[in-house]
């Protein structure tokens, strides 16, 4: 009876440590990321009310963002290898404290090459939400969709599923947009064009980030952030 009892707690213990360690669990490798973020935010201040970009590395490469937008107060807060559920996980600590007046964000590719189902990264998407308005009440959030990629092609239809049903599902929500990349991604004949991507197939070049930047544009001046050229 002992015995039993022992090992219907040990099947409790690791059924709760999978869901939590699906539900976003952080690795203790992220611990330095968001160290660092802190580290920045307080020797350098950002702006409250801004735009901030997060996600996984195709937010964090995003160097040149100030620039791309400029006039705008915009906030990089990528860091890269992440999932959907860690800035999820971490969101009382680079979502909250800038009190955003949009997020723009771009992850569920890596959530997907880990093994995630559409319906997962759905799930996952709809609880970064909730988590972010936890701390920033209504904030308005836009979805880059799930980039097509060389180095990922073969997992292009679970991104399709994942990308539609965010879609599907921001149309129905208040202050969700949803921005399809894409379709610029690929040429006429519907192929991926090699020359937005770095050597490894998966990161992009500045060419890359000229199609997204041409996407997100017109989003953001519908929230009234509107790019202002150097005089």
């Amino acid at each position: 009876m002992k015995r039993l009892t022992w090992l219907a707690c040990l099947l409790t213990s690791l059924v709760a440590s999978a869901i939590t360690h699906a539900d976003g669990a952080p690795p203790s490798h992220w611990q330095p990321d968001i160290a660092a973020f802190e580290a920045s935010d307080h020797t350098h201040p950002p702006a409250r009310h801004g735009v901030l970009f997060i996600g996984s590395s195709s937010i964090q490469f995003w160097k040149s963002l100030a620039e791309d937008f400029p006039g705008i107060p915009v906030i990089n807060r990528g860091f890269g290898g992440s999932a959907l559920t860690d800035s999820t996980y971490y969101a009382d600590r680079i979502v909250w404290p800038y009190k955003p007046s949009l997020i723009v964000m771009y992850a569920g590719d890596n959530d997907i090459n880990d093994g995630a189902s559409s319906d997962r990264v759905l799930a996952s998407f709809q609880s970064f939400v909730a988590r972010a308005r936890e701390g920033v009440p209504g904030v308005p959030i836009v979805y880059v969709s799930i980039k097509p990629s060389l180095a990922r092609l073969a997992l292009w239809p679970t991104m399709k599923a994942a990308n539609d049903k965010i879609r599907d599902w921001a149309a129905t929500q208040k202050s969700i947009r949803f921005v399809d990349v894409a379709p610029a991604m690929l040429d006429a004949q519907g192929k991926l064009r090699p020359e937005l991507f770095r050597p490894d197939g998966l990161h992009m070049q500045p060419a890359g980030y000229a199609l997204w930047i041409a996407a997100l544009k017109p989003v953001l001046a519908d929230y009234g952030f509107v790019s202002k050229q150097p005089q």
